[in-house]
């Protein structure tokens, strides 16, 4: 039921989307609609990993395309890249693939949310900044 909801829900943000994206008289290409069912069935973090999770199903996309597309959906005001890059999930979420790191010879990680948190916590404790505090949020900034 909730399931349902949620489609109907995502259904009715793509239709209004797609509408907004028709009256500033762009065309509607099977790529846009790719990349707008990611952006709206997925937790993406950044250009870059909406790029990865299209490229799977079209190799033909380019990286220009994901960020033209996004910078239009920013413009007619259908997403936030402020809000793009929150992390909220706690240490009980569960989540899978919240959290994709790109290293340097081009390997992925893809890390659940709790194994996320876990490396953060880890890592702040490590560095002597929990003090007892628990991670409530963290906002990651984007270099794009």
């Amino acid at each position: 039921m909730e399931q349902d909801r949620r489609y109907l829900r995502t259904q009715m943000q793509k239709e209004n989307i797609i509408q907004k994206l028709k009256e500033r008289g762009c065309r509607i290409t099977k790529q846009r609609l790719m990349l707008l069912d990611i952006i709206l069935e997925e937790d993406c973090s950044c250009c870059k990993e909406i790029y990865y999770k299209a490229s799977r199903l079209d190799d033909r996309i380019g990286t220009a395309t994901v960020y033209r597309m996004v910078n239009t959906l920013e413009e007619i005001g259908a997403i936030s890249r402020k809000n793009m890059y929150r992390i909220t999930c706690d240490q009980d979420c569960e989540m899978e693939n919240a959290c994709t790191i790109e290293f340097d010879d081009n390997t992925i990680v893809e890390l659940s949310s709790s194994k996320w948190n876990q490396i953060i916590q880890s890592g702040l404790l490590a560095c002597g900044y929990l003090n007892g505090h628990h991670v409530r949020s963290i906002m990651a900034k984007s270099y794009e």
